[in-house]
């Protein structure tokens, strides 16, 4: 028998963390990350058109209203009429408002991808 020893090395130790191959696949350019990609734009469109869709119903039903029931568009409240109020000056914190929320989802629809990629 030869007497001498070898040793047995299962993996070798690298300096820092490789990156996750699904993190890779998206910088790269991969197939799987130009999907990975497309689904995250396609998802930031949804709700960015969800948004869009929501806040023009929302603005476009009130001259409806005012048309269809004159006696709203004649009601004064703190001194001015309800159309003026409502889309002269209500508009902008209403506007202001949708805008913190659609960017809130819109980050939380990012942080769901990050996730995703990075598991």
């Amino acid at each position: 028998m030869d007497s001498r020893r070898v040793r047995v090395v299962l993996s070798e130790r690298r300096g820092g963390a490789r990156p996750v191959r699904t993190v890779v696949d998206v910088q790269e350019g991969t197939g799987v990350g130009e999907l990975l990609r497309s689904n995250l734009i396609g998802s930031q469109l949804t709700v960015a058109l969800r948004f869009a869709v929501g806040t023009g119903l929302a603005l476009g039903v009130l001259p409806v209203l005012f048309a269809m029931f004159p006696e709203i568009g004649r009601t004064e409240l703190l001194g001015l009429r309800l159309p003026w109020l409502l889309l002269g000056v209500l508009v902008y914190p209403f506007l202001v408002l949708v805008g913190m929320w659609h960017t809130r989802t819109a980050e939380r629809v990012e942080q769901n991808f990050a996730d995703h990629v990075q598991d």
